[in-house]
């Protein structure tokens, strides 16, 4: 059997593909960053699973565990607290290995952060940037700044809420004309994008609250 990969929602627990929660509820076992995050997706669903920690401190020696079940057969799936594993999540490392190995692994795609905020924004075109987790350090920010001035596709980003202040200000001394949208609890009961210059964004967020994503102009 491949390895499966799974994206899972971003917020609402509502958006999961009839074809995750079908792969979920048939794994042998399903790996996942947090189990008693994922044990939350699969209750909502009426799913009972075998749930195995998959996250960045025990990546390695997972990996070297997995393969030959892979091997041999058994049915996993692997997920993340929110999205795609692989993407800014850990998985890349399994998914590497067992290509490496020879092994199959089939991808069943879903919610992504990154493309809901960018249509939420209004800033989506032909193209886009993706940079991850922003670097910390004013000197690293105001470099990236300097290379995405002259850029033509929106650049997209994870930011936490309690560096937001601190990043919005660096990006306001930068490109104090280009606009950028804050997009907070995607999916979620509190959902929130805001859209205006770095400056106007700071105004707006005095007090940042929850998982942030942030787009910044092309």
């Amino acid at each position: 059997m491949p390895l499966a990969v799974c994206a899972t929602p971003i917020g609402n627990l509502e958006d999961v593909t009839l074809r995750v929660l079908r792969e979920l509820a048939e794994a042998d076992v399903v790996l996942c960053e947090d189990t008693r995050h994922t044990k939350g997706l699969l209750d909502r669903h009426g799913i009972r699973a075998t749930l195995l920690s998959y996250h960045r401190h025990n990546e390695a020696s997972r990996t070297a565990a997995l393969l030959p079940r892979l091997e041999a057969g058994e049915r996993i799936a692997l997920v993340s607290d929110a999205g795609l594993p692989g993407v800014n999540d850990p998985g890349a490392r399994l998914i590497a290995a067992a290509l490496e190995a020879g092994l199959p692994v089939t991808v069943l795609p879903g919610p992504s952060a990154v493309e809901t905020a960018l249509v939420a924004s209004g800033l989506a075109g032909d193209g886009y940037r993706f940079l991850g987790y922003l670097p910390r350090g004013e000197k690293a920010l105001r470099a990236l700044w300097a290379e995405l001035a002259g850029r033509p596709h929106p650049a997209v980003a994870f930011e936490s809420p309690q560096r937001l202040p601190a990043t919005l200000r660096s990006l306001a001394a930068a490109l104090p004309e280009r606009r950028v949208a804050v997009c907070r609890e995607l999916t979620k009961r509190f959902e929130e994008v805001f859209v205006g210059t770095a400056s106007e964004a700071l105004t707006h967020f005095t007090e940042p609250r929850g998982e942030v994503v942030l787009l910044i102009e092309g």
